[in-house]
């Protein structure tokens, strides 16, 4: 059987796939319109420093850690049974923050979305696998669902913004509540229930192995960024890295494993997960220190930041919407490795903006890196749902999102520590002469110290301070671009040279074909 001979969605799947893109729209928003409301909250709850860090950190880490246990839990139970359980209590979790009394309950509620936004992502996607059998058609519905991520992070802000001029800063989560009621009432009369008919019953040991060996891991990596290598730190990674090879080895003893190991015998398979845990390092990376670029050296206000971070946006939405028409004509591969070079040349176009160049060059680098990354990230989805059986989508879209998740957290924390380095080291107290001893430490330490101890020195050794610590903070930039420039132009050879065989869709086999592959 071919391509051609496979079922094709129809109307149904289409407008289901429209009621898949709220949820990921909605989570996309969650994850930037909490720092709005984040001086608002501090005054009302009145956190303390620790608390505050967990009120913003706690829904990441929780996503991040319970992929694995929600993606194989739908395989067993129904991915629609689970997606909407996810909703409600997501939609019961955003009214109980709301409505926080205290920096406690706020932090509670936000653990309550964050398991319950892990329920979501992977159920969503492993839908998507199994309503859009034709994988032409299934390569748009991945675009889109890729898409709809991008809109949500770029709504958050805008509608973050506006219901804070008007409303308390807990209105922010009450956003969520109407999206989430929508899901409950379409869901079960547009997509349709699936599940791995032969799956055995969810191993608990497996699935707390998973979260606190992921919660350590994406714990430790999170607190070298903030404060550089520690102890701490570091034993929280090694600890994580320890029960990670412990659920490995018990994964391969299981007879119904959570995860199926041998999905990563599949180039198709590792080379893509590889992709996106090396591209969204290299992204963070990057998007870590430019929008501290554009507010503290470019002196853009925090809304003029955003808005032209929209052209960008927009060239990778646009980009990966064209993604299945090439797809169909070119192979995968090289359409993937084609995308991640010229990505690779928008972050390397990034390393002259420290070097005087304007905000022009700094927004045209960025639209060639989205118009490259965006296409690539959307076909690395696309083979991971398509090499792995249908039975098995929820655990292989809960890998993939776990990649991505720890490529964000590896972003910040590896390149965020190579640039605070740089810039320290550029920051010696040679260049510091004339600042008092105590203001000298904080602005080495970040650029936003710097200009503030410029600006309450407010005299030539202030102005001189500024430009120093500008050009220490330009030239930190262009290291990590060129960094992650490097880093993202081998991961493209190694795809090309991995998967340099993998057919289009258009002459690729039948889900039976490639389920017996996997």
């Amino acid at each position: 059987m071919t391509v051609d001979d496979l079922p094709r969605a129809g109307r149904r799947e289409w407008m289901g796939m429209a009621v898949l893109a709220l949820p990921c729209m909605l989570l996309a928003m969650d994850l930037t319109v909490l720092h709005l409301a984040v001086p608002a909250l501090s005054a009302d709850l009145e956190p303390s420093s620790a608390q505050l860090l967990w009120i913003v950190d706690i829904y990441g880490f929780l996503i991040a850690g319970s992929l694995i246990t929600m993606g194989t839990l739908g395989d067993r139970i129904g991915r629609r049974r689970l997606l909407l359980i996810g909703a409600a209590a997501f939609g019961v979790a955003s009214t109980a923050a709301a409505f926080s009394t205290s920096a406690e309950m706020l932090i509670a509620t936000r653990a309550m979305l964050g398991v319950a936004g892990a329920t979501l992502m992977p159920s969503t996607l492993a839908l998507i696998r199994n309503m859009f059998h034709d994988p032409r058609q299934r390569t748009v519905a991945i675009a889109l669902w890729f898409n709809a991520f991008m809109v949500g992070g770029a709504l958050g802000p805008l509608l973050g913004g506006v219901m804070l001029e008007y409303f308390w800063w807990g209105s922010v989560f009450l956003l969520n509540v109407p999206v989430m009621v929508l899901l409950l009432v379409l869901g079960p009369v547009l997509l349709p229930e699936n599940r791995d008919p032969n799956a055995g019953r969810l191993d608990l040991p497996s699935a707390g192995l998973s979260l606190v060996a992921m919660l350590l891991i994406i714990y430790g990596i999170k607190q070298v960024a903030q404060d550089g290598l520690g102890l701490q730190a570091a034993l929280s990674v090694i600890i994580g890295l320890g029960l990670t090879a412990v659920f490995v080895v018990r994964q391969r003893s299981l007879s119904h494993p959570l995860i199926d190991l041998r999905l990563f015998q599949v180039p198709e398979f590792s080379t893509s997960v590889s992709a996106q845990l090396i591209s969204l390092t290299a992204m963070a990376g990057i998007y870590l220190f430019v929008a501290q670029y554009m507010q503290l050296v470019l002196g853009l206000s925090p809304l003029k930041a955003g808005l032209w971070m929209l052209p960008w946006t927009a060239s990778g939405m646009i980009a990966s919407m064209l993604t299945p028409a090439i797809a169909r004509r070119v192979r995968p591969v090289y359409v993937m490795g084609t995308g991640l070079i010229l990505s690779a040349l928008g972050m390397a176009l990034l390393t002259v903006v420290g070097d005087g160049a304007g905000l022009p060059i700094l927004v045209a680098s960025f639209v060639i890196v989205s118009a490259g990354l965006n296409p690539a990230l959307t076909l690395t989805t696309d083979m991971i749902m398509t090499v792995a059986p249908p039975d098995r989508a929820g655990a292989a879209s809960a890998i993939s999102e776990t990649s991505s998740e720890l490529g964000l957290a590896l972003g910040m924390a590896i390149l965020g520590s190579i640039g605070t380095a740089s810039y320290r080291r550029s920051m010696a107290e040679s260049a510091l002469s004339g600042v008092p001893t105590d203001a000298a430490e904080t602005a080495r330490a970040t650029l936003g110290g710097a200009v503030a101890v410029a600006e309450r020195l407010g005299n030539d050794v202030g102005t001189q301070l500024v430009t120093t610590a500008r050009d220490a903070f330009a030239h930190a930039f262009n290291l990590v671009a060129a960094i992650s420039a490097l880093v993202v132009l081998l991961m493209a050879i190694v795809a090309v040279v991995v998967l340099r065989r993998v057919p289009p869709p258009s002459a690729a086999e039948t889900d039976g074909n490639l389920t017996a592959a996997a």
